[in-house]
């Protein structure tokens, strides 16, 4: 018989974090961490590290909110030197993620630019391989969002800035880290739901998270017989500044997760993990694949 001091505390998923309804500010992209009503969780104080990626130099794309925010903070915890890249617009919420870094005494830097630049790409990998001595972990998870009606309403500019900052960055960023990568290093890309099940009203972004996923299976394909994997994840509902910047319409936000089994939205700290699995030795014999982090909503 267990003695009830040594039971496990057990969480309840479906209260673990807040539920709809919501009530949070519109905000103008590519929107900030700190106007979000309730704040989000992307493990400044709860994500703790075991040590599973000592040594290893990270690259991760979006690094200053949202789930890139927590992948970042997370690699640290867990002894990565960790670069993050964000909009030159976002240099408050990069530079909070930067001292967060900094304190557990790893390599920390922050490099501006616009990913939708190819020649900004290739100087971004570079940059960061000198800075700390090499690169073995990309992860991909910058990203555009902007809901429209219709497709009348979806712009060339539109379709081309979400297909540049989704697909073409990651295209050419994989394709500079490849350079550099050794056999062991690690590739992570961002998909979602939506890669199975798009949203009528997310048109472009969908068709953009359809492409990675068909890129990490070729990916990781050509590069397996190098030692280098290619995995990604795909969340569902995650509260993020994406969402109220655009991402979503505001009425809909009011009732944002509520779709799904668990009833809520995810947190990025609860993506992380699955960035640090996909990071580590854990994962050695993973490659191709997509891990869903959707509440519930199965991927086929």
């Amino acid at each position: 018989m267990t003695d009830a001091k040594t039971a496990p505390v057990l969480i309840d998923p479906t209260t673990k974090y807040p539920g709809p309804p919501f009530d949070t500010p519109k905000q103008s992209a590519p929107g900030t961490v700190h106007k979000l009503q309730p704040p989000a969780d992307h493990g400044e104080t709860s994500y703790e590290g075991h040590g599973r990626l000592k040594g290893r130099r990270a690259l991760v794309t979006g690094g200053d909110s949202g789930i890139g925010r927590a992948a970042a903070i997370a690699f640290a915890r867990e002894g990565a030197h960790v670069v993050i890249t964000y909009l030159p617009s976002e240099e408050e919420d990069a530079r909070e993620v930067i001292q967060l870094i900094e304190k557990e005494g790893v390599t920390a830097k922050g490099i501006p630019g616009d990913l939708k630049d190819e020649g900004f790409c290739r100087s971004l990998v570079k940059q960061a391989s000198e800075v700390m001595g090499g690169l073995d972990i990309l992860a991909n998870v910058a990203g555009k969002q902007t809901h429209q009606k219709s497709i009348e309403d979806i712009t060339t500019e539109q379709f081309d800035a979400t297909f540049k900052t989704n697909v073409y960055a990651m295209f050419w960023l994989c394709k500079a880290a490849l350079e550099v990568m050794p056999a062991g290093g690690t590739i992570i890309n961002t998909a979602s739901i939506q890669s199975y099940d798009p949203s009528a009203i997310l048109l472009d972004y969908a068709s953009t998270k359809a492409a990675i996923v068909a890129f990490t299976k070729a990916l990781a394909g050509q590069v397996a017989e190098r030692g280098i994997r290619v995995n990604a994840v795909a969340p569902g509902p995650v509260w993020t500044a994406l969402q109220p910047s655009g991402g979503q319409p505001m009425d809909k936000l009011k009732d944002f997760g509520s779709h799904v089994p668990l009833k809520r939205p995810g947190q990025p700290v609860e993506c992380a993990p699955v960035y640090v699995f996909f990071a580590s030795d854990a994962s050695s014999y993973v490659t191709g694949e997509t891990y869903g982090v959707t509440g519930g909503n199965p991927l086929p």
